[in-house]
């Protein structure tokens, strides 16, 4: 019988990679265990006790409160991981990294919804007892925030759960009213009478950051205003009107003279001002007409007229003269004349009446002098360079009234219909209760087109301001309000950063804040550098009331007319900690806290309640500075939101705190984009182009969305989309095999098997410098906020120094080596130091998927990679000139597999160890190869270095110089067992081996 020739099976004996690690990563089921797991053993919690206990540096991220009433979009999805990965990257760098979620919970939006209930029910709101009213507000709110904490929780967001912020909470309340009450005491606070932003619809006044612009079709009019006498000091203007006459002849007697110095050509019947208005339902309230000095006007008389013009034959206008063309062409003005200039001295001294003096059934109501005032607010670049001028309705109307002592006027209700009373459209609704245009612009047209008062009109289609909530378009609306003014010097004890609340802002922007991106300071800065005094009020009924008294009988002006106590401020204070702000609505409560103080009767309550914003803009009272868990000095490390922040929280924190605190509550700012589809449009549910979080979640699990927000710029706006995830979860396929291959090869690992860096071979050395040189990087990007550039260095690293060198490479030593040898040790050795930093580099970005890595590995009851820091990286590992000689090596290694890849799309070689190429190079590249073990670099069989001229048709690449391949095979037989083709082999005792592998055997 013959002998058995049967080459032994190998397999058995290469140590191929062993893990339980799936190679499928399950995220939408597993992810809610990790969460479990996380509570259960109480991460944050811990974390927080280990800060106090090593004294670590705080790092406070305050959160912005998201808004109670609805699922979560997109948006906060990104906005909140961004959080996250701040506060998990800070923490395991070293800072005790506190992070306390919170939840508005006050204001329109809640009370809106709770209106449409009553609505749907044949209900009216104000036929319910206000607390009763307030007490559902506060229960919808819960329920949402019930929902919102589980949506949140599932995107892997760290922070104080159990225990968050809530405005509605009894102490923030009561803190709300006490950081009110400080403006009452520093006198900051008055009430005044002013147009503001104004929602007939939801009958209150809005924040800029409670108004969207929607492009909206407007009537336009083209208005005349009679030319008819001289200024001498508007004897003959509306009541109580009083004028700055600085730039004018006051003394009536002078009349004569000046009307002899001006050109009788602008008196007469037939001479107007024209002014072009996007608001006829204004015009009953007009008070004077503006113009601008710089401006040049001219005197224009009309030749001819096409059929259906408003414009008169003979008529003469005045209007800026880089505008008249465009205008008398709107007027279908067939022909004019240019009659001359007019100067500005001659515009001041000028009068006009009203369009509507003398109409029939105005009753009066109009009949008087409309003044003509130089404004700095007219341009020419639209309209007529005469602007009609309501001070009840436009702040740079309010100005010019604030300035020349114009009249306000009080003809709209909160309803957005005029006044009853209104002589020819009392009753009339600019808006309607449902939003929809009312009768007020069509019939002022009517009443201008009846006077003669009209001299064109049209439409225009502009962006205008609507209301968030109700979609519905605003109006400005005189009405008095509380305002703080922020531009009076403060006597607080606080004045270190300016006097006034303006100053302190601008001086926290410009040198306490850090802005990233920097554009944020920017904005802000431009936005506070402009704005005018912070309306307080709301005429609502869910929020935290303005607590303050009124003397009655006092007018607004009087210095008594707010009571200012502090006995009775800590009374009230005392109230809201006991129970809440619904007790200012409680008969007998201003009995009560005025009581031995001064004589209640003599006092009204105010029942207005604060803008939310001011709400969210105290937060860093009632969380900063009163939790434990907050910031020692109160100011947060950072406030991290949307550009919309900074008209909104930022905004209104920036200037609350600088009212109490003297200064901004933060000392960072972070600002991200807004989320569009794959197209870069707009979200909607009209398009169908939203993208749910939880429809993500639900098919790819929380750890891909998060690798998204990593991938993506966020300073910019950032696009989400079907085809986009793909590619996000291909990159997360590769970075888990990337940890896949680490774990499978590091099983059994134990310190004995460990080799001094000393000791490595110089593959090892470099790959530990690369390590040395990413810890650098990786901990300035987290500082910085870059999660992009982090994730971007992190996932080239892992792509090409690992999987596509050091592990390809490395593959052969770790599955063929002998366990004690040198080689196999170090590789190891390095396998287990970069798996320590790569799972605490990547944990802030894919915070489940890391913990799956760890517990793979170190699987201890209470364990956590989140309890982890990143490890000290040993700056001696870095070795520059190792480095540069291993770029070099890498270079040409990158041409020979790239010849070697011509060789095996032509199905000449199956596999490189097939092979045994010759490299030419130059003398120096030969003694750099000549060190190291360049076949097994290129994963080889053999190899040949020559400095011998290069054939011609050697392969080359075009970017790397002196560098020629030609392809041989490799000789000999092939190894069974690492599949290494050598002419050794078959020559030892273990059959079909080469030296390596028989030594391995044993």
């Amino acid at each position: 019988m013959c002998a058995d020739t049967t080459t032994p099976d190998y397999r058995p004996t290469v140590f191929l990679p062993e893990t339980e690690f799936p190679m499928r990563a399950g995220l939408p089921q597993r992810e809610p265990d990790w969460l479990k797991r996380w509570e259960e053993i109480g991460v944050y919690d811990r974390l927080r006790e280990r800060g106090a206990a090593e004294g670590r540096v705080p790092f406070v991220l305050h959160d912005g409160p998201p808004y109670a009433n609805g699922h979560l979009h997109i948006g906060h999805a990104l906005n909140k991981v961004l959080k996250d990965m701040v506060v998990r990257s800070q923490q395991m760098m070293g800072k005790d990294a506190r992070y306390v979620p919170g939840w508005d919970c006050h204001g329109l939006p809640i009370e809106w919804k709770i209106e449409e209930q009553y609505r749907a029910k044949g209900l009216n709101k104000d036929d319910v007892d206000v607390v009763a009213f307030r007490q559902e507000c506060r229960k919808f709110a819960e329920g949402w925030i019930d929902v919102q904490r589980d949506e949140f929780k599932r995107l892997g967001i760290t922070g104080k759960w159990d225990d968050p912020y809530l405005t509605m909470d009894y102490h923030a309340e009561a803190v709300i009213a006490d950081e009110f009450m400080r403006f009452v005491m520093n006198g900051s606070l008055y009430q005044g009478s002013k147009p503001v932003m104004w929602s007939p619809v939801e009958k209150t006044a809005l924040a800029e950051a409670e108004v969207e612009y929607h492009d909206y079709s407007s009537h336009m009019v083209w208005v005349r205003f009679p030319v008819v006498g001289i200024d001498a000091g508007y004897q003959r203007a509306a009541p109580d009107l009083k004028r700055d006459t600085s730039s004018v002849t006051p003394n009536p007697a002078q009349t004569d003279d000046l009307r002899q110095r001006l050109s009788s050509d602008l008196f007469g019947d037939n001479v107007y001002v024209v002014i072009w208005t996007t608001t006829p339902w204004t015009i009953p309230q007009n008070r004077a007409v503006s113009y601008n000095t710089a401006i040049a006007y001219g005197l224009y008389s009309i030749d001819s007229v096409v059929e259906g013009s408003a414009a008169k034959i003979g008529e003469k206008v005045l209007l800026a003269e880089a505008l008249a063309e465009a205008v008398l062409k709107t007027a279908k003005v067939e022909t004019f004349t240019h009659l001359r200039t007019v100067s500005a001295n001659e515009l001041e001294s000028l009068y006009l009446y009203h369009p509507y003096r003398g109409i029939e059934g105005g009753h009066g109501e109009w009949d008087f002098d409309v003044p003509l005032l130089p404004g700095d607010h007219v341009t020419d670049d639209a309209g007529t360079g005469f602007v009609h001028t309501a001070p009840s309705h436009g702040d740079d109307d309010y100005q010019m009234g604030l300035k020349f002592g114009l009249p306000m006027t009080y003809n709209v209700e909160p309803d957005g219909s005029y006044r009853a009373s209104l002589p020819l459209f009392g009753g009339q609704h600019i808006i309607l209760p449902d939003g929809k245009e009312g009768p007020a612009n069509v019939s002022n047209i009517k009443a201008l087109a009846g006077a003669g008062a009209l001299f064109a009109k049209g439409k225009l289609k502009h962006s205008y301001p609507h209301s968030w909530r109700s979609k519905a378009p605003l109006i400005y609306r005189n009405t008095p309000q509380w305002f703080v003014a922020i531009d009076k010097p403060l006597d607080d004890g606080m004045g270190q950063y300016g006097a006034s609340i303006r100053a302190r802002a601008l001086t926290s922007i410009n040198e306490l804040v850090e802005w990233t991106p920097q554009t944020g300071r920017n904005r802000l800065f431009s936005m506070i550098e402009a704005r005018p005094d912070w309306v307080l009020s709301r005429q609502r009924a869910w929020g935290v009331p303005l607590t303050a008294f009124v003397k009655k009988g006092a007018l607004p002006t009087d210095a008594d007319y707010l009571l200012r106590n502090a006995d009775a401020n800590a009374r009230i204070k005392a109230e809201f900690e006991a129970a809440g702000a619904d007790v200012w609505y409680v008969a007998g409560f201003k009995e009560r806290v005025l009581a031995g103080i001064v004589d209640p009767d003599a006092y009204t309550q105010v029942f207005d309640v604060l803008d939310v914003w001011f709400d969210s803009g105290s937060t860093h009272a009632f969380v900063l500075r009163d939790r434990p868990d907050g910031a020692a000095d109160g100011i947060a490390d950072l406030y991290l939101e949307g550009t919309d922040q900074h008209r909104g929280w930022f905004h209104s924190s920036m200037l609350q705190s600088c009212g109490t605190k003297g200064r901004a509550p933060y000392r960072g700012v972070l600002t991200h984009g807004f989320t569009l589809d794959e197209k870069g449009m707009k979200m909607s549910k009209s398009l169908g182009n939203t993208v749910a979080p939880q429809a993500v979640i639900g098919e790819y699990g929380a750890d891909i969305l998060r690798l998204w927000v990593a991938q993506s710029d966020y300073t910019a706006d950032l696009r989400i989309g079907k085809e986009i995830l793909k590619g996000v979860a291909d990159s997360y396929r590769r970075l888990r095999n990337t940890m896949r291959f680490m774990l499978g090869n590091l099983k059994d690992f134990s310190d004995a098997e460990r080799v001094d860096v000393k000791d490595m071979p110089e593959l090892e050395q470099w790959l530990l410098h690369r390590l040395a040189e990413l810890d650098a990087e990786v901990r300035e990007g987290y500082a910085k906020y870059d999660f992009q550039g982090v994730f971007q260095k992190l996932f080239t690293f892992c792509t090409t120094d690992l999987s596509a060198v050091y592990f390809d490479i490395r593959k052969d030593v770790l599955y063929c080596d002998a366990p004690s040898s040198l080689r196999r040790r170090a590789a190891r050795t390095v396998l287990d130091l970069l798996f320590h930093r790569l799972a605490t580099w990547l944990a802030p970005i894919l915070v489940f998927t890391m913990e799956d890595v760890w517990l793979s590995r170190f699987d201890q009851p209470g364990d956590s990679v989140h309890l982890h820091d990143i490890p000290e990286t040993p700056r001696a590992w870095l070795n520059h000139a190792l480095a540069v000689k291993w770029d070099r090596v890498r270079t040409v290694r990158r041409v020979v597999t790239g010849a070697l890849e011509v060789q095996r799309t032509a199905k000449v070689i199956g596999a490189s160890l097939e092979a045994a190429p010759v490299v030419y190079v130059d003398v120096e590249t030969k003694a750099l190869l000549d060190s190291v073990p360049f076949a097994d670099l290129c994963i080889t069989s053999g190899m040949t270095v020559t400095t011998d001229a290069a054939p011609a048709d050697a392969f080359g690449l075009p970017d790397v110089a002196g560098v020629a391949v030609v392809f041989h095979a490799a000789e000999g037989q092939k190894c069974e067992r690492c599949w290494q083709i050598l002419p050794e082999v078959g020559s030892f005792a273990h059959p079909a081996t080469c030296k390596r592998c028989n030594g391995s055997l044993g």
